[in-house]
């Protein structure tokens, strides 16, 4: 049995990979300082160490403890206002974090890692669908921390042989279905958790910034992607560097753009009523469109995205958010 480290397992998107690894069988060691995660997120079988990357002691002794195969690293600081008013915490997490990680790594000879990263490493797009070829400019501490995380991972492979995957996402949405986990963040910054937080009255309305986009109905397009699949995506990434594959890079979409309004009228078919929305001014840097091309990975690792339909991704969040209105 293959063992897997997984800084950030308690997160969103952490937790619901280390379900995913754990049901394709896998053991599975979480590392995660509880900053945003949720212990009640993680797997009762996976095997939990509370601490911080950045402590080099800490994670040191996980790894003296712990036999490790590879690493799925989501350990990281994701908001990206806040990143705009507190940049140093995102340098000193993100980037000093996987620094002393893979330090750590390299001294206990683990050299497969694939890494969370984000479409937020493009910036402004050039063109829709977005290629992993594109250019990357990012417009935002967080994106810029995550691009320098990616140049990590290829200079340390230039000199210590790491081999790894960066996958870059587009937005995350969804729960596991039944309900048991979900996505939880304070402050919530994603569409369809604020949304589905309207439809419950813990808002007044659900806020559409511009309609006067170049769009089909003036709001803007964003691509969204079930934490599922994003979770599949992983192990199939880790799998392959396992089988001794090339280090590369990848988009996780499903290639399909929906608008804010799109996602309100299904969320509004899903909880079976009008949901109050207001327009608002456009946010500065919000482009019209974000759309991945995914096109790479489904042709490299046969990765096919099992939800991609905006309603079926709606009632799945609704399954969590309905039943755990608070959170965990």
């Amino acid at each position: 049995m293959k063992h897997v480290l997984v800084p950030g397992g308690a997160g969103y998107i952490g937790s619901h990979t280390v379900y995913a690894l754990i049901n394709s069988g896998y053991k599975v060691i979480v590392v995660d300082n509880l900053e945003t995660g949720f212990k009640q997120a993680i797997h009762p079988d996976a095997v939990f160490y509370h601490g911080d990357i950045r402590d080099s002691a800490f994670i040191n002794s996980v790894l003296d403890n712990e036999h490790i195969d590879a690493v799925i690293h989501f350990a990281a600081n994701s908001l990206v206002g806040e990143s705009m008013t507190n940049p140093l915490k995102y340098y000193d997490n993100n980037l000093h974090g996987t620094r002393v990680l893979l330090d750590a790594m390299l001294k206990h000879e683990i050299k497969r890692i694939v890494f969370s990263s984000t479409a937020a490493t493009y910036g402004e797009p050039e063109r829709i669908p977005i290629l992993e070829t594109h250019r990357t400019n990012p417009t935002n501490t967080y994106g810029e921390t995550k691009l320098a995380m990616e140049r990590m991972f290829y200079w340390t492979q230039a000199a210590h042989g790491l081999k790894y995957v960066s996958l870059r996402y587009f937005n995350a949405c969804g729960a596991l279905p039944g309900g048991k986990i979900g996505e939880a963040h304070n402050p919530e910054t994603h569409l369809i958790p604020i949304i589905l937080q309207a439809a419950l009255g813990k808002r007044e309305n659900i806020a559409i910034y511009g309609d006067d986009y170049p769009t089909r109905d003036g709001t803007c397009v964003r691509d969204y992607i079930h934490v599922d699949d994003l979770a599949q995506a992983h192990i199939l990434a880790m799998e392959h560097l396992l089988n001794n594959g090339s280090s590369e890079i990848f988009n996780l979409g499903n290639g399909l753009g929906f608008t804010v309004k799109e996602v309100i009228e299904a969320a509004e078919r899903v909880v079976g009523h009008p949901i109050n929305q207001i327009i608002s001014p456009r946010r500065a840097g919000d482009p019209a469109q974000l759309v991945a091309s995914s096109e790479k990975i489904i042709r490299m690792l046969n990765w096919q995205p099992k939800m991609p339909d905006i309603e079926a991704i709606v009632a799945s969040a609704w399954a969590w958010h309905s039943t755990h209105p608070n959170g965990y």
